[in-house]
């Protein structure tokens, strides 16, 4: 018996007497026959015992022959029975899988050769290498062109190997890893979303299409602390305001490298973007820029998400700006605005926070406008950031260097004689206004947990009562405060929560 050589075109390969026509590939013949001559029965009934030997040796001198660095055969064999003639076999690219039948077939046809390759073994097995991601079909004939079998074959990411390496990897969690249509698909649970993460690090590193639907058990949340602040850059340089911040113990400086505009933002400062230790530091100094009038804040939400989702926010409107067709229909679209902000965070090990920030501040602009059927539309004043850091639990981040330079100028004088050269200086007065903002997004990021159920959430009112008449008018209070209840407890009866009566004495009138 001589061992058959790799299928190539036009090649012939015999094993026991079974020879093998494996046709040639080429051509441009979409569909690829591979000859097989039936080996005499008699010659079968004749070895007796020895068949399944002989059938078994010519597997093993087959399975060898395919190319260097490709996987050997798996071991399972799929038995098509008598009663089921439809088979679904999932291969992995690069290796191979024996099918049997329990009818010989003679002919071979493979729906494209480009996907799997076939090689007949005997009589009736063949082997199957996956070549490249997809699905094709592979049927099997035997004599008088009698249907033997059909095989739906799945070329797919190594999915075995994958799932092995999940479970050496996090033995406690609860990892299902399955092909749909040549992506991954993770199913099951897991116990938090660092392992999650992780996950599917690996899985992209099988294959770049995953699909996560691996439920967490305990989901963690990020609570985004945002406030977008926009600062008169004149006044700031004069006032000469250091947008320096300070870590703990560590001093934290992007540099002029880090500005997303690329130049210092106030005068000689050139640090913008750093790690705060705390915000409440920041609040205290923007209050301080807020009582001068050199900031205000345009925005400052709270968002939560969950690790691995996108939340966002919009303060400000939409406008409607017409939108011509091929055929010639006007149709009525509508364009945002405003202050807005979309996170995704990912909490990483350790409590380390992975944020990809997207923030973006616009305005209309009524002075650079377009007709459009009639219709005067506004353009819009966009300061947009894309950045992605990653903080720790409190830590705060700053973005400057979004610059926005208005000039104003108006001019008034006599008619006639202003517009006379050099003598109409005299008669005309003209004022300009120079306007330098910069915008500043301070995003702090903290790791939330649910409230448990039955637990009282309290704001900042519970505590206070409505005033009275008396309170509004002799205290001037229209509420009462818990510290105005301990200033008065001393006082009895206290004049708190009630309606004043004049007509009664003093005592009475607290009843």
């Amino acid at each position: 018996m001589c061992r058959p050589r790799a299928p190539t075109g036009g090649r012939q390969v015999r094993a026991d007497g079974l020879l093998e026509e494996i046709g040639n590939a080429g051509g441009g013949n979409p569909l690829k026959r591979l000859q097989a001559r039936p080996v005499e029965r008699s010659a079968w009934r004749a070895a007796g015992i020895f068949g399944a030997l002989i059938e078994a040796i010519a597997i093993a001198a087959v399975a060898t022959p395919w190319p260097i660095g490709l996987a050997r055969a798996t071991d399972a064999l799929v038995v098509l029975g008598s009663g089921k003639r439809t088979e679904s076999i999932v291969v992995a690219t690069g290796k191979s899988q024996n099918i049997r039948t329990d009818s010989n077939f003679v002919d071979v046809v493979v729906g494209d050769s480009e996907i799997a390759d076939v090689m007949p073994l005997t009589d009736h097995s063949l082997s199957i290498l996956g070549k490249k991601i997809g699905t094709t079909r592979v049927s099997v004939y035997a004599e008088g062109k009698k249907l033997v079998g059909v095989f739906d074959i799945e070329v797919s990411y190594d999915i075995p190997k994958l799932a092995a390496e999940l479970r050496q990897r996090f033995p406690q969690a609860q990892f299902r890893v399955s092909s749909v249509n040549g992506r991954i698909m993770l199913s099951g649970t897991c116990a938090d979303g660092p392992t999650l993460d992780k996950a599917v690090t690996i899985a992209r590193q099988f294959g770049p299409d995953v699909i996560n639907s691996v439920q967490v058990l305990q989901p963690l949340q990020v609570l985004l602390e945002v406030r977008f602040v926009e600062i008169q850059r004149t006044a700031a340089r004069e006032l000469g305001i250091n947008w320096k911040v300070v870590a703990d113990n560590v001093t934290a400086t992007v540099g002029q490298a880090g500005l997303i505009s690329g130049s210092p933002p106030f005068g000689s400062v050139a640090v913008i973007g750093g790690l705060l230790a705390h915000g409440v530091k920041i609040d205290a100094f923007i209050n301080a820029l807020e009582e001068r009038d050199i900031a205000r804040r345009l925005a400052e939400p709270n968002l939560v998400a969950l690790s691995g989702d996108t939340a966002s926010f919009l303060a400000g409107g939409e406008f409607p700006f017409p939108v011509s067709s091929s055929l010639g229909q006007v149709s009525i679209e509508f364009k945002r605005f405003g202050v807005g902000l979309a996170f995704t965070p990912t909490v990483l090990s350790d409590g380390v926070i992975n944020l990809k920030i997207e923030p973006e501040v616009s305005q209309l602009d009524p002075t650079n406008v377009i007709q459009v059927a009639g219709t005067t539309i506004p353009s819009l004043i966009v300061r947009r950031a894309n950045t992605t850091v990653e903080l720790r639990d409190g830590q705060s981040f700053a973005i400057g260097g979004l610059l926005q330079n208005n000039l104003e100028s108006q001019q008034k004088q006599l008619p006639w004689i202003g517009s006379v050269p050099v003598l109409g200086a005299l008669f005309r007065s003209a004022l300009y206004q120079k306007k330098e903002t910069d915008l500043v997004i301070i995003v702090t990021p903290h790791i939330v947990q649910p409230m448990r159920p039955g637990d009282v959430v309290r704001v900042p009112t519970d505590d206070a009562l409505p005033g009275n008449d008396a309170d509004a008018f002799l205290l001037g209070e229209a509420e009462i405060t818990p510290s105005m209840k301990r200033r008065l407890a001393g006082v009895e009866p206290p004049l708190v929560g009630h309606i004043l009566d004049l007509g009664r004495g003093p005592v009475d009138a607290a009843q």
